[in-house]
C-alpha cells in the first residue's frame, strides 16, 4: 500500500542518514582531538580510569622535582664530607710527621689549627636552599618525597629518609689531665711484675705482658717504650690514658693497645707488635735489640671529654711527644667519622637517583597506558572517515529518491 501521508521509505532513509551523520561527527571529533575518549560522554568507565591515571602522572612529575631537590641537597652534603675527609687526611699527614723528634711541633700545630678552621668553613657552607645536613644542628632525618602508592583503600606518600651526619666542631671536647699523685706499686698497672715507674728490659724475641690491675675515675695509666739506646727505630714513645667513670680494665687496656698499634702502623715500624686480651696488653720485641718498657700510674687525673661529630679536633695537640702520639689515634677516629658520613650520603644520593629513574619510567608507562586507553587510531579513523563520507553521500541520495516516491502516485490520477 502506498500513502501520500506516510513515506516509510523516506523515514528509513532519514534514520539511516542520521546514524551516518552521528558516526561521522564522532569520527571527525576523534580525528580533531586525537582521542577516542575525550570526555566522560564518550566512555564513562575508560574516561574515569584514564583521568585517575593522568592525575597520578602529574603527581609523579612533582615527585621528580622533589627528588631532584633532595639529590642536590644530599650531593652538597656529600661533597662537603668528602672535602672534610681530604682536610683530615692532610691533618693526619702532619700528625705523622710530628712523631719525629727533630721537627718543630709548634709549627705543625699551627698548620693543624689552620686546617681545623678550614673544616669549620666547609661545614658552615655545605648547605643547599638553607638546609645543612652536616652541621649537627639537628638529629632528625630528612624525608624526601619519593612516591605515591595507590591501593584500593586510597593513596599514601612514601619517603626516602636521609640521615644527617654531624661533622661540626663547635661542641668541642676536652683533653685528659694525667693524675698528679704517682702510684709506684703494681696496684693500678702491673708491668710483668715490675713496679710502676721502673723500667723493665725486654730482650729481643721476648713478650712483655702489661696488666691493668684496677680502674677508677681519674686513675691515670702511661706506657713508655724506649729503644733509643739500641735499635733506635722507635726512640722513646709515651702512650697514656686517664680512666673515666664508665671505663673498665678491658677498655683502658684496649685504648692503650690501640694507641701503640696505631702508632706502629702509621710510622711503619715492624720491630714491635702489640696485642690485647681483656685487661692484658702484650708487646713483643722483634727488633734484634733490647726494649725498655716503663709503666706509670697515678691518681687524681681528669678523664677527657669526647664530643660528637668532629669536636675532638680541638683536643689534638702535637706540641708534646705524648700529645703527638695520642693525636694519631684521635685522627683515625675522626677520619672514620667523616668517611662514614660521605659514604652514607653517597648511598642516599644513589638511592634517590635510582628512585628518580624509576619515577620517570613510571611516568612513561602511565602515559603510554593512558594513550592506549584514550588515544585514537588515526589510520583506522581516516579509513572510517572516508567510508562514512561515502555512506553520507549515498544516504542523501537514498533520501532524495525516497522523497520522490509520493510524486509517482500522481500518475495514477492522469
Amino acid at each position: 500500500m502506498s500513502s501520500i501521508l506516510t513515506n516509510n521509505s523516506a523515514m528509513v532513509a532519514l534514520d539511516t542518514l542520521r546514524n551516518i551523520n552521528r558516526n561521522l561527527s564522532g569520527i571527525q571529533s576523534e580525528i580533531a582531538t586525537g582521542k577516542k575518549v575525550a570526555n566522560a560522554q564518550d566512555n564513562a568507565a575508560i574516561w574515569a580510569i584514564s583521568t585517575v591515571m593522568s592525575t597520578d602522572v602529574e603527581s609523579f612529575k612533582q615527585i621528580t622535582d622533589s627528588l631532584n631537590l633532595g639529590s642536590s641537597t644530599v650531593g652538597v652534603a656529600r661533597a662537603g664530607a668528602e672535602q672534610i675527609t681530604g682536610m683530615l687526611q692532610d691533618m693526619k699527614n702532619l700528625i705523622v710527621s710530628a712523631q719525629e723528634d727533630n721537627v718543630d711541633r709548634s709549627k705543625i700545630q699551627t698548620d693543624i689549627a689552620e686546617l681545623r678552621k678550614q673544616v669549620t668553613s666547609i661545614v658552615g657552607a655545605a648547605q643547599f636552599n638553607g638546609l645543612n645536613l652536616i652541621n649537627g644542628s639537628s638529629t632528625a632525618d630528612v624525608d624526601i618525597l619519593a612516591s605515591l602508592d595507590r591501593t584500593s583503600s586510597g593513596v599514601t606518600a612514601s619517603f626516602i629518609s636521609v640521615e644527617r651526619q654531624d661533622l661540626s666542631i663547635s661542641n668541642t671536647g676536652s683533653a685528659a689531665t694525667f693524675g698528679g699523685t704517682a702510684v709506684t706499686d703494681t696496684s693500678l698497672i702491673d708491668n710483668g711484675g715490675t713496679n710502676a715507674g721502673t723500667a723493665d728490659t725486654v730482650a729481643t724475641g721476648a713478650t712483655q705482658a702489661i696488666t691493668i690491675a684496677s680502674v677508677a675515675d681519674g686513675n691515670s695509666y702511661r706506657i713508655v717504650l724506649d729503644d733509643s739506646g739500641d735499635a733506635n727505630s722507635l726512640g722513646q714513645r709515651t702512650f697514656e690514658y686517664v680512666a673515666g667513670t664508665d671505663d673498665s680494665a678491658s677498655s683502658v687496656a684496649a685504648n692503650l693497645a690501640n694507641q701503640v698499634s696505631t702508632f706502629l702502623a702509621q710510622t711503619g715500624d715492624t720491630n714491635y707488635t702489640v696485642s690485647r686480651t681483656d685487661d692484658v696488653i702484650s708487646i713483643t720485641n722483634n727488633s734484634g735489640a733490647d726494649l725498655d718498657i716503663t709503666a706509670e700510674s697515678a691518681t687524681g687525673g681528669t678523664a677527657g671529654v669526647t664530643s660528637g661529630g668532629l669536636g675532638n679536633l680541638a683536643t689534638i695537640d702535637v706540641t708534646s711527644e705524648a700529645g703527638a702520639t695520642a693525636a694519631l689515634t684521635a685522627i683515625e677516629g675522626l677520619l672514620q667519622t667523616s668517611i662514614d658520613a660521605a659514604a652514607s650520603f653517597g648511598s642516599s644520593q644513589t638511592r634517590i637517583a635510582n628512585q628518580g629513574e624509576f619515577v620517570n619510567t613510571m611516568i612513561d608507562s602511565l602515559t603510554s597506558g593512558i594513550g592506549a586507553l584514550t588515544d585514537s587510531d588515526i589510520e583506522a579513523a581516516s579509513a572510517k572517515l572516508q567510508a562514512l563520507q561515502v555512506q553520507q553521500q549515498l544516504g542523501v541520495q537514498a533520501l532524495s529518491i525516497a522523497n520522490q516516491g509520493p510524486q509517482s502516485l500522481l500518475s495514477l490520477f492522469r
